[in-house]
């Protein structure tokens, strides 16, 4: 009898430990790299933060999920022809400002595109959840045959969906030929979307009167972030570098990031004091005097300790105020939306798709 009620009690709790643990996000973004891409690559630079903003919205269980993006490039000619002209540039990672910057740095070349390839290697490579209750979605995206290469398409996308990874294919080009060349199958084998894009089409960035406001409040938040360790200040001047390249399209594009910063999508705990002793990635009285920037060297636990909290402190306050800000700006986009014509993109594209599938799993969002 004792052994049955331990047995009983210890199933409860795995049980409720499961249903209340932090779900995921996770989503791989395939991209053609080939030379007719160049607006596709540019579409998802100027695209991103609104991508994960959209994501950042989604709720499970009551709680925020953890999201995490990884980035592929392939039919680049550059690339390995051993490899299938294919390149893990990011695996499945939290650090979005990596993201970004390797967005940044693709050039499209060539070539010969191989999506059953990229499908494969992508559901072998990038340290998906095991878990059925998190989402899990890839997005490929490009604009030639679908069942080109070595790898046949079908066998990847059934491979995918057996790990519970839903793929979604996004033409770029007319919708009937995405059809005749194999793209909606792909999408259909593998409980996807099938969707077409004119990646072509410049992104029209919507001005608001929040814009302006929400990039002076960037500037504080960045002030609260403290780099630390042997990455710090690398990933500090990254962070800075990020915020440049979006405010290169405009401060549209710009307030856009800065409301990724101050959701939960944005995790710096592995470069950040703040973050990091807010998550217990490290205790203040283990810290290395050579851990810490010039102008905490010397400084006792408990200094640092008082230093940290201010900055939390203000960090919350900030971030309140932004996503304050945000919703004001949603709406102000929302009521201007149809007369910019942004309704065929690749941001369009993806959230639709991944509403509809993170709904399926019982994600919830607070705008419909």
């Amino acid at each position: 009898m004792r052994k049955f009620l331990f047995l009983f009690t210890a199933a409860v709790l795995f049980t409720a430990q499961t249903i209340t643990a932090q779900r995921k996000i996770q989503v791989a973004l395939l991209l053609d790299t080939s030379n007719s891409m160049d607006g596709l690559i540019e579409q998802a630079k100027t695209q991103l933060w609104s991508i994960v903003n959209e994501m950042a919205t989604a709720r499970a269980d009551g709680k925020i999920p953890d999201i995490q993006i990884a980035l592929y490039e392939y039919g680049n000619d550059r690339l390995s022809a051993e490899g299938n002209y294919i390149r893990q540039v990011v695996p499945l990672s939290n650090d979005l400002d990596k993201i970004s910057q390797e967005l940044f740095a693709l050039r499209t070349n060539g070539g010969s595109e191989f999506c059953g390839a990229v499908i494969g290697k992508s559901i072998q490579e990038s340290g998906w959840s095991a878990s059925p209750r998190d989402l899990k979605l890839i997005y490929i995206a490009g604009n030639e045959p679908f069942n080109q290469g070595r790898i046949d398409f079908k066998s990847t996308c059934a491979a995918a969906i057996k790990r519970g990874i839903v793929v979604n294919t996004i033409f770029c080009g007319d919708y009937q030929e995405g059809i005749r060349s194999f793209w909606k199958e792909g999408a259909d084998l593998a409980d996807g979307k099938y969707l077409n894009i004119d990646a072509n089409q410049a992104t029209v960035f919507i001005e608001t009167p929040f814009d302006s406001k929400i990039n002076e409040l960037n500037e504080k938040l960045n002030d609260t972030y403290i780099a630390f360790g042997a990455a710090g200040s690398g990933k500090k001047e990254n962070q800075t570098l990020q915020d440049a390249n979006a405010a290169v399209y405009s401060a549209a594009a710009a307030a856009e990031r800065t409301i990724s910063k101050s959701s939960s999508a944005y995790r710096a705990d592995d470069w950040d004091l703040v973050d990091a002793l807010k998550n217990q990635k490290v205790k203040a009285s283990e810290l290395k005097e050579t851990d810490l920037p010039a102008e905490y060297k010397g400084k006792s636990a408990t200094e640092i300790k008082a230093i940290v909290e201010k900055k939390s402190e203000d960090r919350t306050r900030i971030q309140s105020e932004i996503q304050t800000l945000s919703v004001k700006r949603q709406e102000f986009i929302q009521a201007k939306a149809k007369e910019s014509g942004q309704t065929n993109t690749l941001n369009a594209a993806m959230s639709k798709a991944m509403r509809e599938q993170a709904l399926k799993l019982g994600f919830t969002f607070p705008n419909p």
